[in-house]
């Protein structure tokens, strides 16, 4: 997939980069929502951009769909009104050789004069994954395929009660249905909470810090946000459980765009909480180099740093490294078992006003390592 990611990014940048030579007249103009390196202001105040995706996996074989965002800022009415940070929708379509099926949606948008920020995120899936059990210690043998369709909606409604501080309620609705398990192992034992789905339905409570300069890609500032989430039978949930989460990111800028970036995440449960719910290691954003949903447990605590510099033309640098884990109990936290990431990835920038990038990571951890081909900054 990494070969096939640099050769994409390669064609379709070239091919950006002669289309605005021969559109010499048109200076303002983007080709599929590459802007020139000279849109450097923020004029514009939004943007499209859809970019079509092929990969081949073991898991999926080919597969094909595309993935966008489209960015843009409320305007004033007056004089009186204060800039509007950036808003953006992200999407992703694909769908594989294997009939798997994936669709979401996320949205952040500011209101004007950001007196509100709403946030959400829709999904549709229809895609197999492995399970390789509970705890932080599992063994890659002890894998486990099985299959699944998911339907989520989140809504986040946060009003402003001071500047850059928002607090609100959210609505979590997530239904899990259609399991199918490829072998004999524990899922299928029905020893595992959640392991033939049901409907998960929670209110959670908000309260959100956020003085970051662009919500796509910040160059400096801090987000600070705290909530947590009840899933009760009495709001339609199949369990009963609770969430407490905690997300802490710090920005930088030592030198012009030279960027040391901070992350800190935890996640709290207890209750019965189903499988599909619980905290997780593996992903492509914290702790990149480890296989999607490597780890399960109830609990997760871990952050990571990111260095982030330009190099030539559209092309920039990242190195991160991270370091956290699942666990049950805080005596689950062993020295030897903590999952550490580090690693290195490239930047092209799309749009130099916005500072919309797209990425290609590489995370190695205890097992070995991953590439990621991503659109934005991993967090």
């Amino acid at each position: 997939m990494w070969v096939k990611g640099v050769v994409f990014l390669f064609v379709v940048f070239l091919s950006q980069e002669l289309f605005s030579q021969v559109k010499d007249s048109l200076p303002s103009k983007s080709f599929l929502g590459f802007k020139p390196l000279s849109d450097t202001l923020q004029e514009n105040k939004k943007g499209f951009l859809v970019l079509p995706l092929i990969y081949f996996t073991p898991d999926t074989r080919w597969a094909i769909g595309a993935a966008g965002v489209y960015y843009f800022k409320v305007q004033p009415k007056n004089e009186t009104d204060q800039e509007t940070r950036v808003s953006n929708i992200q999407f992703l379509v694909d769908y594989t050789q294997n009939k798997q099926k994936d669709v979401w949606g996320k949205w952040d948008v500011f209101t004007r004069n950001e007196n509100y920020l709403l946030k959400g995120e829709f999904r549709y899936r229809n895609f197999p994954d492995k399970f390789y059990g509970i705890g932080n210690h599992t063994p890659l043998t002890s894998v486990e395929k099985y299959a699944y369709n998911l339907v989520s909606f989140k809504s986040l409604f946060l009003k402003r009660i001071y500047p850059s501080l928002f607090v609100g309620i959210d609505y979590h609705f997530e239904k899990q249905f259609g399991f199918t398990y490829s072998n004999t192992g524990v899922l299928g034992t029905g020893a595992i909470a959640g392991h033939n789905g049901g409907v998960q339905s929670a209110f959670g409570f908000v309260g959100v810090y956020d003085s970051r300069d662009n919500v796509i890609n910040t160059y400096k500032g801090t987000l600070f946000e705290v909530s947590s989430y009840l899933f009760r039978k009495p709001f339609g949930s199949t369990y009963d459980f609770t969430y407490f989460n905690i997300i802490y990111q710090k920005f930088k800028q030592f030198r012009p765009k030279h960027i040391v970036a901070l992350q800190f995440k935890a996640r709290f449960g207890s209750g019965d909480v189903p499988f599909l719910d619980l905290s997780t290691v593996g992903n492509d954003d914290l702790l990149r180099g480890y296989p999607k949903n490597r780890f399960r447990d109830v609990n997760f605590i871990g952050g990571q740093v990111e260095y982030r510099f330009p190099l030539f033309w559209r092309f920039g640098m990242v190195t991160f490294a991270g370091l956290g884990d699942v666990f049950h109990s805080f005596g689950d936290l062993q020295t030897n078992r903590l999952k550490y990431s580090i690693g290195s990835g490239l930047r092209f920038v799309v749009n130099p006003a916005e500072r919309l990038n797209i990425r290609l990571d590489y995370g190695y951890g205890r097992e070995g390592g991953y590439f990621y081909f991503m659109v934005a900054e991993s967090f």
